[in-house]
């Protein structure tokens, strides 16, 4: 027996199977709970303990910085300290240091800023101001995520502008064009240029696609499902060569087509690789049996899928409890008082607890209730430590001390802590940047020619020196006294502690803990890798997930589409209300209804041994009372699996029915409590641009756009709830609000 092969013992045989076969390309469909994460670890292991490549060699591409680290850690334990080379981490954070290596071919320099989606949105506002759109019709949000969309799909403002079909689309593209020349003055790129980059890298430098694809013999792709056409092409490019990739991923999870992933790419697979072959991971490690088999009864109504048996051989379990409400404040109490009876009853603590939704606006009746009960919870999806503005102010300093060129972190700290240089007198110098075809930086190291009077032209110049000695001290120092210089001399620190009040004080602490970071950062990495650039690299991707928090023991409070990958030994699924969950923008299309049953697949199984169901028979949204009936998943469930407890008048606990029936679909008839005032729909020829209006599924709206004649006239509506939607008006009876 080969005993290097020895950590392979504790998997079952159809694991095994997919760690042991590395040639050519490979799918791993893995299931819920199936382990697919020791899988890939241990596949990374296995090709280097048999010598098949380096560790420099292997590429594995997560979806999670938390996943990354996780991989990186098992396989040290197995192969020793020399998988640090392995080239292994989110998408975003490897082809950032790709880029950083191979910047000044795309015209860049390896100090770049990586804006984040703050900064991004900033960036479209000014451009849309100097555009002289209508914000409140334009909106700065809907164009950064027309922005976004174009770049997932390799679009550039060129290509786009091929594809302008109205009004908005013609202006999207426009501020398209300046925000990505905006970018490049500034030596920034956002988000989503961290994938597109390298697609235009490798397509426009042969050269530079042929080292990677000799680099990389073996890739990794976790996740797979979830992926975008950007990613897609850049994982096709880099494998062309030694075809060795495997991709790991679960259709039945596939949950997010909004930020561009397409469920294509996993199910079509075989087309790009005919000799591709397919392993499935199909034993559930995390559910019980009642978990697990509810599960798979409501994701067989999918049509698109790839077929496979998950099972376990856990426990049976407990039925999964569906709670009926008469409210929303009635669920959560419920939810609140049932956390309670399982902590008792089962020795839980509040880390084994979760509680999901489908919106974040639902958290709202949820942390209430935990409050009174005097129950610690946690938000996530909030705000992150890294987006609090007393850090990002820190940041913005961090970043004009490594690239001084990042416009958006100059308009930020010119002027705070104040310094006599006032809005009007850094608009002066951005236009004047803008008609000379110059960096605001560029501008503010000879303020004197660009129009403003001489007291600022002192201020500029004392501020300029400041950043002089910041950009000494990032070329200089590690990141740890970098950071707390700066801190220190930009005068934030001192700003805050003199404020005097509790807020002020929290905001030092934060900064403090930003410190704090830094040091942690600099004791932990090598001495020849400690500096602000790298620092602020890793930084910049950080999500609100990676944040550290010294309180572990609280319920954590979450979207659906934000547990991804996570697991709790309780999980409350809240709002199972036909146009709740599944939303009403998701009911037009097989397509988008089947992506919200693979979110309803995913939240139920996110939970271990104990999982409840709720709704609520009314609930107020768009600022009215609204009856809703259960949602359609909930009819779905095979009844075997499933208990109810049903409200009781004012929403006490309800009783228990020993036989598992799904509620009655709730049609609210003559009810004294709901609001008599009908609905009419007006003439479609009165809708106009600018209009607000109320629509019968998706609420109250804005109209953007008006276009077409007669029985073909379309309206462009921004819904409060529905998103950006476009309507035939002889048909979307629309009221005109006042």
């Amino acid at each position: 027996m080969d005993t290097s092969l020895k950590f392979l013992d504790g998997l079952n045989s159809a694991q095994r199977v997919a760690v042991e076969d590395v040639e050519g390309p490979q799918l791993i469909v893995a299931g819920a709970g199936s382990g697919k994460t020791r899988v890939l670890t241990f596949r990374l292991a296995f090709i280097l303990t048999q010598g098949l490549a380096e560790p420099h060699e292997l590429l594995a591409l997560t979806f999670t910085n938390k996943a990354a680290k996780e991989m990186k850690e098992r396989i040290e334990k197995v192969v020793g300290t020399e998988a640090k080379s392995i080239q292994m981490g989110t998408f975003h954070s490897v082809f950032a240091r790709l880029l950083r290596i191979e910047a000044e071919k795309l015209n860049y320099t390896r100090n770049f800023t990586i804006y984040d989606d703050d900064d991004s949105l900033s960036l479209v506002n000014s451009i849309i101001k100097e555009l002289k759109y209508d914000d409140k019709v334009i909106k700065p949000r809907n164009i950064l995520s027309f922005i976004s969309n174009c770049k997932n799909e390799l679009l550039t403002p060129a290509m786009a502008k091929e594809r302008v079909t109205d009004d908005f689309q013609l202006k999207a593209v426009t501020v398209y064009q300046i925000y990505q020349l905006r970018c490049v003055k500034a030596n920034a790129m956002d988000f989503a240029d961290l994938l597109m980059k390298p697609v235009e890298l490798f397509l426009s430098h042969k050269e530079v696609l042929t080292k990677y694809q000799n680099r990389f013999k073996f890739i990794m792709v976790d996740e797979y499902q979830d992926t975008n056409h950007a990613q897609y092409i850049i994982t096709k490019l880099l494998a062309a060569n030694h075809r060795n990739i495997t991709v790991v991923g679960d259709d039945a999870q596939s949950i997010y087509a909004f930020r561009g992933a397409n469920i294509q790419n996993i199910l079509n697979l075989k087309k790009d690789y005919p000799e591709m072959k397919i392993y499935k991971l199909e034993q559930n490690y995390r559910s019980t049996q009642n978990i697990v088999e509810a599960a798979n009864s409501v994701i067989k109504f999918n049509r698109d899928q790839i077929p496979k048996n998950v099972f376990t051989e856990n426990e049976t379990g407990e039925l999964i409890n569906l709670i009926e409400s008469d409210t929303e404040n009635d669920e959560a109490k419920r939810v609140c008082d049932k956390i309670r009876e399982v902590k008792q009853v089962q020795r839980f603590f509040n880390q084994d607890f979760a509680i999901l939704y489908r919106t974040n606006a639902q958290s709202r009746a949820m942390e209430d209730a935990l409050r009174r009960a005097g129950v610690k919870y946690k938000i996530f999806g909030g705000l992150s430590f890294y987006k609090r503005k007393e850090v990002k102010d820190l940041v913005a300093y961090l970043r004009i001390s490594v690239n001084p060129a990042d416009e958006q972190a100059l308009v930020r700290i010119i002027n705070y802590p104040t310094r006599g240089i006032s809005d009007a007198t850094v608009k002066t110098m951005i236009a004047y940047a803008s008609a000379s075809n110059l960096s605001l930086w560029q501008v503010i190291q000879n303020p004197e020619h660009s129009g403003i009077n001489a007291r600022a032209v002192t201020s500029v110049r004392a501020f300029v020196q400041k950043i002089h000695r910041f950009q000494v001290l990032a070329s200089t120092q590690n990141a740890f006294n970098a950071v707390k210089t700066i801190a220190d001399e930009s005068g934030l620190l001192k700003e805050l502690h003199t404020e005097g009040t509790a807020e002020g004080l929290a905001r030092w602490e934060n900064v403090q803990e930003m410190i704090n970071a830094a040091k942690e950062y600099s004791e932990s990495t090598n001495p020849e890798a400690d500096m602000l650039e790298a620092y602020l690299a890793e930084i910049s991707l950080f999500t609100d997930l990676d944040d550290a928090d010294k309180e572990t023991d609280y319920v954590t409070l979450m979207t659906i589409h934000a547990s991804k990958g996570l697991e709790f030994k309780a999980v409350f699924l809240v709002g199972l209300e036909e146009g709740l969950f599944p939303g009403f923008n998701s009911m037009e299309s097989r397509k988008d209804l089947e992506e919200e049953r693979r979110l309803f697949y995913v939240a139920v199984t996110r939970a271990e041994k104990m999982l409840f169901i709720s709704f609520a028979k009314s609930r107020l949204r768009y600022g009215q009372l609204q009856y809703n009936e259960p949602s359609r998943f909930l009819n779905e469930i095979d009844p075997r699996f499933i208990t109810v407890s049903r409200s009781k008048g004012g929403g006490s606990a309800g009783s228990f029915k020993t036989t598992p029936n799904l509620p009655p679909q709730y049609v609210p008839v003559n009810n004294p409590l709901e609001k008599s005032v009908p609905f009419v729909a007006d003439d479609p020829e009165k809708i106009a641009a600018g209009q607000k209006v109320f629509h019968q599924k998706f609420g109250p709206g804005t109209i953007i756009n008006v276009e077409g004649m007669a029985d073909q006239r379309k309206a462009h509506v921004e819904f409060e709830q529905g998103g950006l939607r476009v309507l035939l008006l002889k048909y979307a009876k629309l009221q005109i609000m006042p």
